[in-house]
């Protein structure tokens, strides 16, 4: 599931290529010869050239931009039965299916078995508290939990957790400069934008197609997963994260457990076959 959420942001990198192909390939050029050299700063070597090559080559102006700290504003809470039905529940699912689900199948893909229960509790209650302040919903970010549990992050699993924490102080710092932080991506173009991102995930995409295709018993229902997921299908308002996972079990299901269906049923099942 989580290799078909990150396969669309892999495929965006190339296909701006077309909008601007001197910054989509400058930044290519140049995550290779960093990956090459010094791979631990990959990423952040990664966009300073990013941005002196928009810059340089697409004419991105940074003059409006300048440090500026975020005050937190307390919104107090009111409650309403369409606010409940429109937003509240369809984020909750949200949450759940497409942030939640693929973050914790990544830690188990990882090696950590993290128990949901203590996780998901955590980051509800502190939802709460954030919300207050127009926070979001505080989830697993399936996408950061991919690349502070890569090899990227560490080769040595039990030293990914720096990952982890340095990622929280710079979500932190990138909160109090939340300002600065939106005018300066505003200012690059989408290009850039899709570029980095793309680039970053190659790791995370990597990692998660293999063990898609590595067990061969679940191969098929693991690559349907993944192609439900990759392709971004929408239906009763739930996202490709949710159906790939529904589609995928229920592969598995079939293809692969044999008491799911009740025996007289299978039975006529084969015997209309072999007619």
């Amino acid at each position: 599931m989580m290799a078909g959420i990150l396969f669309q942001f892999g495929v965006g990198a190339f296909q701006s290529v077309a909008s601007m192909p001197a910054l989509a390939f400058g930044m290519l050029l140049a995550y290779l010869v960093f990956k090459r050299l010094f791979p631990r700063y990959c990423l952040v070597l990664l966009l300073v050239v990013g941005v002196a090559l928009a810059v340089g080559l697409e004419g991105s102006n940074l003059a409006g931009i300048g440090a500026s700290l975020a005050a937190p504003q307390f919104i107090a809470p009111a409650w309403s039965w369409s606010s409940t039905l429109s937003l509240a529940i369809p984020l909750v699912l949200v949450s759940l299916t497409g942030q939640f689900l693929p973050g914790m199948a990544i830690l188990r893909n990882a090696g950590y078995d993290t128990p949901a229960r203590p996780v998901l509790a955590t980051t509800g209650l502190a939802s709460l508290a954030v919300a207050c302040f127009g926070g979001i919903s505080i989830v697993i970010a399936a996408i950061t939990a991919a690349l502070c549990t890569g090899r990227d992050a560490h080769e040595n699993p039990d030293r990914r957790y720096v990952a982890g924490i340095a990622n929280g102080v710079f979500y932190l710092l990138g909160g109090t400069f939340a300002g600065t932080i939106i005018l300066l991506f505003s200012a690059m173009p989408k290009t850039f934008v899709a570029v980095l991102a793309g680039l970053a995930l190659i790791g995370a995409i990597t990692s998660n197609v293999m063990g898609a295709v590595n067990e061969e018993d679940h191969r098929e229902a693991s690559m349907l997963t993944f192609l439900a997921t990759a392709s971004g299908m929408s239906f009763f308002g739930l996202g490709s994260a949710f159906w790939g996972v529904v589609i995928g079990a229920l592969a598995y299901l079939i293809l692969h457990r044999s008491g799911w269906m009740p025996k007289n049923l299978l039975a006529g099942l084969l015997a209309a076959g072999k007619e």
